[in-house]
């Protein structure tokens, strides 16, 4: 089958399964909103509850709450004792977990159909009712802390990340690490937690999914009966936190142990509610397709295969997120390269789009690889909660995601080329480098079997 015939397969695809596949909301009255997806190929369900916090709600001092409380939620409520959670949930044959971002925190629970009245019970349970242990809060704050350790300090790439994210934001939260500062992990107590718990852990801040072999109507009941009894909070608005225009290139050099340099750039961008036209964040989506959607991808073809000065290479943007973010670029040299000349390279790939058009065929091989992308997303249950979430949580309306193919689609060569000039222009620039430290230190540290000094 040729490109454009296997393209047309693909779309006809989409759309019927688009079709066939009924979503549902319904608004409990103290607030909690539920959405239900059905898809009937398998006997199983995914529920997953989202909460509106997450690392950029939070400010200095508290940084890493939201993770923490996370990490909490599995030690108990009077019901409950710590650990039976999961246990219980293990007894049913379901898997479950759980994960902390910068808009949000969200719980989730892979079951039977039969069995989703348990995860409801034990959601409803621990959405209000916590009991926040001091000895646990003790322990699981120094699991936290390991983690940022392992996570962060000991990896010289994140190390950059998280450096470069705290540079290149001034005003944004984005700046803040979802794990936290270590000083504010050292400094926080358990009563940070249980304000912070009692502000954010409402059923009028949060969003319930279920998608899954599932009635709709017999889903809402459940919803009733379980969190209908929760009483609402009062939830404060946000300020706005606005990043204030950036006025020239900003660098950063970072000194770690590493065997390695490695380069990151980022332009301050929009993001899909936040742009000055309705179509720019989507034309931001296909230029960075164009860079990094593949092996025949710019990136890939121009500085791995071509120039062979780069050991790896990526591109990275997102339109669906609460705050304008950026869209990054990132590479790690082949030893013995200049990492100067790699910043070179990727800025002059950034150039190329506001000085030529984006040829017919990169644009079709772009919605090609989009189409197929959002086929296979559609054989995950799980994928398909998790995208209807995070467009609620962070103020979009989940529809987006059945729109999402086509206002890629309809992303001409021009508006490509708008978006290079108007957006990533050297006063939107951050640029870190990592400066590679001799490794004996963390080697010895870890030889005497801990890390900093423990």
């Amino acid at each position: 089958m040729n490109r454009q015939l296997f393209a047309v397969a693909l779309t006809l695809f989409v759309s019927a399964f688009a079709v066939q596949a009924q979503v549902h909301e319904h608004q409990l009255k103290n607030g909690l909103k539920v959405i239900v997806k059905e898809d009937h190929r398998a006997p199983i369900v995914v529920s997953q509850v989202w909460y509106k916090v997450g690392s950029s709600y939070e400010h200095g001092g508290i940084t890493g709450v939201s993770h923490v409380l996370e990490h909490m939620m599995f030690k108990g409520t009077d019901k409950h004792p710590p650990g039976e959670f999961s246990r219980i949930i293990a007894a049913n044959g379901g898997s479950e977990n759980a994960f902390t971002g910068r808009d949000y925190t969200a719980y989730f629970q892979t079951m039977s159909k039969d069995r989703l009245h348990v995860s409801f019970e034990l959601e409803a349970d621990r959405m209000r009712n916590l009991t926040l242990p001091a000895e646990e809060f003790a322990k699981e704050v120094e699991v936290v802390k390991e983690e940022r350790r392992m996570r962060t300090e000991d990896k010289p790439q994140s190390l950059t990340y998280e450096q470069f994210n705290a540079g290149a934001y001034e005003a944004s939260p984005y700046r803040i690490p979802v794990i936290g500062w270590m000083s504010d992990l050292d400094a926080m107590q358990v009563e940070d937690l249980q304000a912070w718990y009692r502000k954010w852990y409402a059923p009028n801040n949060a969003t319930l999914v279920v998608v899954g072999d599932v009635e709709p109507k017999a889903v809402f009941t459940l919803a009733e009966k379980h969190f209908g009894p929760l009483k609402a909070e009062k939830v404060d608005q946000l300020k706005p936190r606005t990043e204030p225009k950036q006025r020239g290139i900003k660098r950063f050099v970072v000194k770690a142990p590493a065997r390695q340099p490695y380069v990151l750039l980022g332009f301050k961008t929009p993001v899909i509610g936040k742009a000055d036209e309705a179509w720019e964040p989507y034309a931001l989506e296909m230029l960075s397709y164009v860079l990094d959607g593949g092996s025949s991808a710019r990136l890939t073809r121009n500085l791995i295969r071509g120039t062979k000065n780069a050991a790896a290479v990526d591109a990275d943007y997102s339109a669906f997120s609460r705050l304008p973010g950026m869209l990054m670029l990132d590479a790690t040299p082949v030893p013995g390269k200049d990492i100067a000349k790699i910043e070179a390279e990727l800025l002059a790939e950034v150039e190329r789009f506001k000085t030529e058009l984006v040829s017919q065929d990169e644009l079709a091989r772009v919605r090609n690889q989009i189409v197929a992308a959002k086929v296979f997303e559609k054989d995950s249950v799980f994928y398909q909660a998790m995208l209807i979430g995070r467009l609620e949580t962070v103020g979009l309306d989940w529809r987006l995601a059945d729109e999402y193919v086509d206002h890629l689609k309809a992303v001409t060569a021009e508006q490509v080329q708008k978006v290079a000039r108007k957006y990533l222009i050297e006063d939107n620039l951050s640029v870190a480098k990592l400066d590679p430290q001799p490794m004996d230190g963390v080697k010895q540290r870890r030889a005497a079997g801990g890390r900093h000094g423990k």
